[in-house]
Protein backbone atom coordinates (compact mmCIF):
# COMPACT_ATOMS: atom_id res chain seq x y z
CA UNK A 1 0.00 0.00 0.00
CA UNK A 2 1.42 3.41 -0.87
CA UNK A 3 1.60 5.95 1.40
CA UNK A 4 -1.03 8.59 1.30
CA UNK A 5 0.35 11.76 1.74
CA UNK A 6 -2.90 13.97 2.19
CA UNK A 7 -3.33 12.76 5.57
CA UNK A 8 0.22 13.89 7.11
CA UNK A 9 -0.40 15.79 10.11
CA UNK A 10 -3.89 15.49 9.73
CA UNK A 11 -4.48 11.78 10.58
CA UNK A 12 -6.12 10.76 14.20
CA UNK A 13 -6.31 7.85 16.06
CA UNK A 14 -9.68 6.64 14.75
CA UNK A 15 -7.99 7.06 11.44
CA UNK A 16 -5.43 4.91 12.20
CA UNK A 17 -7.93 2.23 13.67
CA UNK A 18 -9.98 2.13 11.14
CA UNK A 19 -7.03 1.35 8.76
CA UNK A 20 -5.72 -1.25 10.90
CA UNK A 21 -8.86 -3.22 11.03
CA UNK A 22 -10.26 -2.65 7.65
CA UNK A 23 -6.90 -3.38 5.47
CA UNK A 24 -5.15 -5.24 8.88
CA UNK A 25 -1.24 -5.44 10.18
CA UNK A 26 1.20 -8.15 9.91
CA UNK A 27 3.98 -8.22 12.46
CA UNK A 28 7.07 -9.93 11.79
CA UNK A 29 10.09 -8.72 14.27
CA UNK A 30 13.43 -10.85 15.38
CA UNK A 31 14.96 -8.92 18.48
CA UNK A 32 17.78 -10.15 20.39
CA UNK A 33 18.39 -8.37 23.85
CA UNK A 34 22.07 -8.12 25.22
CA UNK A 35 23.55 -7.08 27.93
CA UNK A 36 27.26 -5.79 27.86
CA UNK A 37 27.40 -7.42 24.73
CA UNK A 38 26.64 -11.05 25.46
CA UNK A 39 22.99 -12.27 24.21
CA UNK A 40 20.92 -13.27 26.66
CA UNK A 41 16.97 -13.46 25.48
CA UNK A 42 16.04 -14.08 21.57
CA UNK A 43 12.15 -13.23 20.22
CA UNK A 44 10.33 -13.77 17.59
CA UNK A 45 6.86 -12.19 16.84
CA UNK A 46 4.73 -13.20 14.16
CA UNK A 47 1.17 -11.80 14.64
CA UNK A 48 -1.62 -10.50 12.52
CA UNK A 49 -3.91 -7.28 13.45
CA UNK A 50 -7.24 -7.06 11.58
CA UNK A 51 -11.06 -6.84 12.41
CA UNK A 52 -12.88 -10.16 12.56
CA UNK A 53 -14.48 -9.59 9.05
CA UNK A 54 -10.93 -8.99 7.67
CA UNK A 55 -9.82 -12.03 9.11
CA UNK A 56 -12.23 -14.08 7.75
CA UNK A 57 -11.86 -12.91 4.46
CA UNK A 58 -7.98 -14.46 4.50
CA UNK A 59 -9.44 -17.86 5.91
CA UNK A 60 -7.91 -16.72 9.30
CA UNK A 61 -9.92 -17.80 12.77
CA UNK A 62 -12.72 -19.14 10.92
CA UNK A 63 -13.37 -22.50 12.84
CA UNK A 64 -12.53 -20.36 16.59
CA UNK A 65 -15.34 -17.68 15.33
CA UNK A 66 -17.71 -20.75 14.68
CA UNK A 67 -17.05 -22.12 18.03
CA UNK A 68 -17.43 -18.54 19.87
CA UNK A 69 -20.74 -17.60 18.23
CA UNK A 70 -22.04 -21.07 19.29
CA UNK A 71 -21.08 -21.02 22.85
CA UNK A 72 -22.53 -17.38 22.91
CA UNK A 73 -25.71 -18.51 21.51
CA UNK A 74 -26.43 -21.42 23.91
CA UNK A 75 -25.00 -19.50 26.91
CA UNK A 76 -27.69 -16.82 26.37
CA UNK A 77 -30.05 -18.92 25.85
CA UNK A 78 -30.17 -20.49 29.33
CA UNK A 79 -28.74 -17.46 31.02
CA UNK A 80 -31.81 -16.47 32.94
CA UNK A 81 -31.93 -15.13 36.73
CA UNK A 82 -31.64 -17.77 39.33
CA UNK A 83 -34.27 -17.61 41.55
CA UNK A 84 -35.68 -19.38 44.58
CA UNK A 85 -38.65 -21.66 44.81
CA UNK A 86 -41.76 -19.36 45.61
CA UNK A 87 -39.81 -16.31 44.54
CA UNK A 88 -41.45 -13.49 42.07
CA UNK A 89 -39.87 -10.92 40.09
CA UNK A 90 -41.36 -7.88 40.89
CA UNK A 91 -39.38 -5.13 39.39
CA UNK A 92 -36.46 -5.11 36.92
CA UNK A 93 -34.75 -2.32 36.14
CA UNK A 94 -31.09 -1.89 34.38
CA UNK A 95 -28.64 -0.16 36.71
CA UNK A 96 -25.09 -0.56 38.71
CA UNK A 97 -23.58 -1.36 42.09
CA UNK A 98 -20.21 -0.40 43.41
CA UNK A 99 -17.90 -3.18 44.52
CA UNK A 100 -15.23 -2.81 46.71
CA UNK A 101 -12.91 -5.48 47.82
CA UNK A 102 -9.40 -5.38 49.08
CA UNK A 103 -7.62 -2.49 46.34
CA UNK A 104 -9.98 -3.63 43.47
CA UNK A 105 -13.05 -1.03 42.91
CA UNK A 106 -15.26 -0.33 40.48
CA UNK A 107 -19.00 -0.09 39.00
CA UNK A 108 -20.36 -3.67 38.13
CA UNK A 109 -23.47 -2.83 35.63
CA UNK A 110 -26.29 -5.87 35.32
CA UNK A 111 -30.35 -5.79 35.95
CA UNK A 112 -31.54 -4.88 39.29
CA UNK A 113 -34.58 -7.75 40.53
CA UNK A 114 -36.85 -6.85 43.11
CA UNK A 115 -38.49 -10.19 44.44
CA UNK A 116 -41.17 -10.59 47.11
CA UNK A 117 -37.99 -11.28 49.27
CA UNK A 118 -34.82 -9.45 48.18
CA UNK A 119 -33.06 -7.40 46.17
CA UNK A 120 -30.32 -8.33 43.99
CA UNK A 121 -28.14 -7.14 40.74
CA UNK A 122 -27.01 -9.81 38.06
CA UNK A 123 -25.14 -9.83 35.47
CA UNK A 124 -26.32 -12.10 32.01
CA UNK A 125 -22.67 -12.00 30.25
CA UNK A 126 -21.21 -13.67 33.20
CA UNK A 127 -23.85 -15.82 34.74
CA UNK A 128 -23.18 -13.84 38.35
CA UNK A 129 -25.21 -12.65 40.77
CA UNK A 130 -22.86 -9.57 41.73
CA UNK A 131 -24.89 -8.71 44.90
CA UNK A 132 -27.67 -9.65 46.77
CA UNK A 133 -29.80 -8.59 50.14
CA UNK A 134 -33.07 -9.61 51.58
CA UNK A 135 -35.39 -6.84 51.70
CA UNK A 136 -35.57 -7.27 55.60
CA UNK A 137 -32.10 -6.34 56.15
CA UNK A 138 -31.85 -2.94 54.32
CA UNK A 139 -32.51 -0.85 57.27
CA UNK A 140 -31.72 2.88 56.32
CA UNK A 141 -31.55 4.65 52.67
CA UNK A 142 -30.19 8.51 51.47
CA UNK A 143 -29.96 9.25 47.74
CA UNK A 144 -27.04 12.15 46.87
CA UNK A 145 -26.28 13.70 43.65
CA UNK A 146 -22.41 13.21 42.54
CA UNK A 147 -20.34 13.81 39.90
CA UNK A 148 -19.64 10.49 38.32
CA UNK A 149 -15.66 10.09 35.96
CA UNK A 150 -17.55 11.60 32.78
CA UNK A 151 -18.35 14.73 34.72
CA UNK A 152 -21.92 14.30 34.55
CA UNK A 153 -24.12 14.28 37.93
CA UNK A 154 -25.88 11.52 38.84
CA UNK A 155 -27.98 10.17 41.26
CA UNK A 156 -26.38 7.66 43.77
CA UNK A 157 -28.56 5.43 46.40
CA UNK A 158 -26.55 4.20 49.37
CA UNK A 159 -28.31 1.44 51.34
CA UNK A 160 -27.80 0.83 54.93
CA UNK A 161 -27.62 -3.06 55.73
CA UNK A 162 -27.88 -5.17 59.01
CA UNK A 163 -24.39 -5.08 60.65
CA UNK A 164 -23.88 -1.41 59.45
CA UNK A 165 -22.51 -1.93 56.25
CA UNK A 166 -22.93 0.43 53.66
CA UNK A 167 -23.79 -0.28 49.61
CA UNK A 168 -23.88 1.68 46.40
CA UNK A 169 -26.36 1.61 44.01
CA UNK A 170 -27.11 3.62 40.57
CA UNK A 171 -30.41 3.13 38.33
CA UNK A 172 -32.05 4.44 35.42
CA UNK A 173 -35.01 5.50 37.40
CA UNK A 174 -34.44 6.23 40.95
CA UNK A 175 -37.91 6.88 41.91
CA UNK A 176 -39.37 4.16 40.67
CA UNK A 177 -36.49 1.86 42.19
CA UNK A 178 -37.38 3.68 45.70
CA UNK A 179 -41.06 3.75 45.74
CA UNK A 180 -40.98 -0.06 44.79
CA UNK A 181 -38.35 -0.84 47.84
CA UNK A 182 -40.69 1.10 49.94
CA UNK A 183 -44.01 -1.08 48.78
CA UNK A 184 -42.34 -4.33 49.17
CA UNK A 185 -40.69 -3.51 52.70
CA UNK A 186 -44.38 -2.31 53.78
CA UNK A 187 -45.59 -5.76 52.86
CA UNK A 188 -43.27 -7.34 54.96
CA UNK A 189 -43.85 -5.46 58.09
CA UNK A 190 -40.71 -3.34 57.60
CA UNK A 191 -39.96 0.07 57.34
CA UNK A 192 -36.84 2.86 56.13
CA UNK A 193 -34.99 4.97 57.83
CA UNK A 194 -33.38 8.00 56.63
CA UNK A 195 -29.12 7.73 56.38
CA UNK A 196 -27.47 10.08 58.01
CA UNK A 197 -24.60 12.17 56.03
CA UNK A 198 -22.06 11.49 58.08
CA UNK A 199 -22.64 7.61 57.71
CA UNK A 200 -22.80 7.60 53.20
CA UNK A 201 -18.55 7.62 53.42
CA UNK A 202 -17.82 3.91 53.97
CA UNK A 203 -13.78 4.57 54.97
CA UNK A 204 -15.03 7.36 57.79
CA UNK A 205 -16.70 4.55 59.74
CA UNK A 206 -13.83 3.23 60.72
CA UNK A 207 -12.22 5.80 62.52
CA UNK A 208 -14.63 8.55 63.22
CA UNK A 209 -14.56 9.01 67.09
CA UNK A 210 -17.88 9.92 69.13
CA UNK A 211 -18.92 13.76 69.14
CA UNK A 212 -16.72 13.18 66.24
CA UNK A 213 -18.52 15.05 62.32
CA UNK A 214 -16.91 15.20 59.10
CA UNK A 215 -16.94 18.87 57.96
CA UNK A 216 -15.42 18.52 54.26
CA UNK A 217 -13.60 15.88 52.42
CA UNK A 218 -12.12 15.02 48.88
CA UNK A 219 -9.66 12.54 46.89
CA UNK A 220 -5.90 14.01 47.97
CA UNK A 221 -2.34 13.19 47.27
CA UNK A 222 -0.37 13.51 50.23
CA UNK A 223 3.38 13.44 50.34
CA UNK A 224 4.66 10.75 52.66
CA UNK A 225 7.82 11.62 54.65
CA UNK A 226 10.95 9.50 54.21
CA UNK A 227 10.84 6.28 55.89
CA UNK A 228 13.95 3.98 55.92
CA UNK A 229 14.74 3.21 52.32
CA UNK A 230 12.02 4.91 51.20
CA UNK A 231 12.23 8.16 49.75
CA UNK A 232 9.62 11.08 50.06
CA UNK A 233 6.54 9.99 47.82
CA UNK A 234 3.42 11.36 46.92
CA UNK A 235 0.63 8.93 47.51
CA UNK A 236 -3.25 8.69 46.75
CA UNK A 237 -6.00 8.88 49.75
CA UNK A 238 -8.40 10.67 50.68
CA UNK A 239 -8.41 13.79 53.01
CA UNK A 240 -10.95 14.32 56.20
CA UNK A 241 -11.69 17.65 57.97
CA UNK A 242 -13.65 16.99 61.27
CA UNK A 243 -14.75 19.12 63.83
CA UNK A 244 -11.89 17.62 65.93
CA UNK A 245 -8.88 16.80 63.34
CA UNK A 246 -7.46 16.84 59.58
CA UNK A 247 -6.23 13.42 58.61
CA UNK A 248 -5.58 11.23 55.70
CA UNK A 249 -6.67 8.21 55.01
CA UNK A 250 -4.81 5.58 52.81
CA UNK A 251 -7.06 3.70 50.68
CA UNK A 252 -4.22 0.89 49.88
CA UNK A 253 -3.83 -0.12 53.51
CA UNK A 254 -7.23 1.07 54.90
CA UNK A 255 -5.84 3.11 57.69
CA UNK A 256 -5.15 6.79 58.45
CA UNK A 257 -1.63 7.75 58.10
CA UNK A 258 -1.65 11.69 59.35
CA UNK A 259 -3.97 13.04 61.57
CA UNK A 260 -2.87 16.48 63.50
CA UNK A 261 -5.49 18.32 65.87
CA UNK A 262 -7.52 21.13 64.91
CA UNK A 263 -6.10 23.32 67.54
CA UNK A 264 -2.60 22.46 66.22
CA UNK A 265 -3.21 23.91 62.52
CA UNK A 266 -1.74 27.76 62.56
CA UNK A 267 -2.85 27.89 58.56
CA UNK A 268 -2.56 26.78 54.94
CA UNK A 269 -1.15 27.74 51.89
CA UNK A 270 -1.49 27.19 48.28
CA UNK A 271 1.24 26.93 45.45
CA UNK A 272 1.97 25.40 42.48
CA UNK A 273 4.38 22.85 42.14
CA UNK A 274 6.23 20.25 40.03
CA UNK A 275 5.13 16.71 41.87
CA UNK A 276 7.74 14.98 39.76
CA UNK A 277 9.42 15.08 36.25
CA UNK A 278 6.23 13.90 34.33
CA UNK A 279 3.51 15.52 37.08
CA UNK A 280 4.84 19.51 36.53
CA UNK A 281 2.65 22.79 37.67
CA UNK A 282 0.51 21.23 39.74
CA UNK A 283 -1.63 22.57 42.63
CA UNK A 284 -0.38 21.92 46.45
CA UNK A 285 -2.01 22.32 49.34
CA UNK A 286 1.14 23.06 52.72
CA UNK A 287 -0.85 22.88 56.17
CA UNK A 288 1.52 23.98 58.70
CA UNK A 289 1.22 22.98 62.28
CA UNK A 290 3.01 22.23 65.60
CA UNK A 291 4.58 18.84 66.59
CA UNK A 292 6.21 18.31 69.86
CA UNK A 293 7.19 22.36 69.46
CA UNK A 294 8.47 21.69 66.49
CA UNK A 295 6.88 23.47 63.28
CA UNK A 296 6.04 21.04 60.76
CA UNK A 297 4.50 20.90 57.03
CA UNK A 298 2.27 18.67 55.36
CA UNK A 299 1.91 18.93 52.05
CA UNK A 300 -1.41 17.85 49.83
CA UNK A 301 -2.53 18.12 46.26
CA UNK A 302 -5.48 18.10 44.32
CA UNK A 303 -8.54 19.80 42.29
CA UNK A 304 -9.88 21.29 45.52
CA UNK A 305 -7.38 22.75 46.95
CA UNK A 306 -8.81 26.51 46.80
CA UNK A 307 -11.66 25.11 48.49
CA UNK A 308 -9.17 22.84 50.93
CA UNK A 309 -7.66 26.36 52.23
CA UNK A 310 -11.32 28.24 52.82
CA UNK A 311 -12.18 25.36 54.78
CA UNK A 312 -9.30 24.59 56.90
CA UNK A 313 -9.38 29.41 57.57
CA UNK A 314 -12.64 28.70 58.49
CA UNK A 315 -12.09 25.97 60.75
CA UNK A 316 -8.95 27.57 62.11
CA UNK A 317 -11.09 30.61 62.75
CA UNK A 318 -14.04 29.15 64.59
CA UNK A 319 -11.28 27.13 67.00
CA UNK A 320 -9.63 30.64 67.78
CA UNK A 321 -13.06 32.38 68.64
CA UNK A 322 -13.76 30.06 70.66
CA UNK A 323 -11.12 30.70 72.94
CA UNK A 324 -10.53 34.16 72.09
CA UNK A 325 -12.27 35.30 75.34
CA UNK A 326 -9.95 33.14 77.25
CA UNK A 327 -5.87 33.59 78.19
CA UNK A 328 -3.89 30.87 75.88
CA UNK A 329 -1.02 29.55 76.74
CA UNK A 330 1.77 27.12 74.99
CA UNK A 331 1.73 23.42 75.73
CA UNK A 332 5.27 22.95 76.74
CA UNK A 333 5.59 19.59 74.88
CA UNK A 334 3.63 20.06 71.57
CA UNK A 335 3.51 23.73 71.11
CA UNK A 336 -0.30 23.85 71.01
CA UNK A 337 -2.29 26.42 72.33
CA UNK A 338 -5.06 26.03 74.70
CA UNK A 339 -6.51 27.94 77.65
CA UNK A 340 -4.44 28.48 80.97
CA UNK A 341 -6.93 27.25 83.00
CA UNK A 342 -7.48 24.18 80.91
CA UNK A 343 -3.44 23.43 80.68
CA UNK A 344 -3.35 23.67 84.71
CA UNK A 345 -6.18 21.53 85.67
CA UNK A 346 -6.47 19.30 82.57
CA UNK A 347 -3.49 18.84 80.85
CA UNK A 348 -2.68 19.21 77.22
CA UNK A 349 -5.81 17.27 75.39
CA UNK A 350 -3.83 16.87 71.95
CA UNK A 351 -0.67 15.18 73.60
CA UNK A 352 -1.97 14.11 77.06
CA UNK A 353 1.10 16.94 78.73
CA UNK A 354 0.24 16.85 82.46
CA UNK A 355 1.06 20.06 84.64
CA UNK A 356 3.68 19.17 87.68
CA UNK A 357 0.97 20.26 89.85
CA UNK A 358 -1.12 17.49 88.54
CA UNK A 359 1.49 14.74 89.00
CA UNK A 360 2.77 15.73 92.77
CA UNK A 361 -1.01 14.84 93.94
CA UNK A 362 -0.07 11.31 92.23
CA UNK A 363 3.53 11.09 93.92
CA UNK A 364 1.96 11.85 96.87
CA UNK A 365 -1.06 9.61 97.09
CA UNK A 366 2.18 6.49 95.58
CA UNK A 367 4.13 7.99 98.79
CA UNK A 368 1.06 7.79 101.28
CA UNK A 369 0.94 3.98 102.46
CA UNK A 370 5.11 4.15 103.05
CA UNK A 371 4.65 6.95 104.94
CA UNK A 372 5.01 6.06 109.22
CA UNK A 373 2.59 7.14 111.74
Amino acid sequence: MEPDREWKGRATLVDLLDRVFDKGVIIHADLIISVAGIPLIGVTLRAALAGMETMLAYGMLQDMDVKSRMWEAQHRKNNQVPLMEGEKVALKMFGSYYYSKGIYRAWKSGYFYFTNSRLLLYQQDMAEVVFQTPLEKITAIKIRREKSFTGKNKDIIYLALEGGKIVRLNVLETEEFIQKLRDLQEKIGAALDELPAEKLDERSNNFLVDGERICYQGRMWHLRPKSGIMIETWKPGHLYLTNKRLCWWYEFEGKILFQVPINRITGAIQERRNLSVVLTDKKVLDVIYYNNGSKMVASFSGKETEQWQEALSKMIAKESSQTEDEELETCPQCGGKAPVKELLEQGCKSCGWLSPRLKKPELSQKLLPMTKI
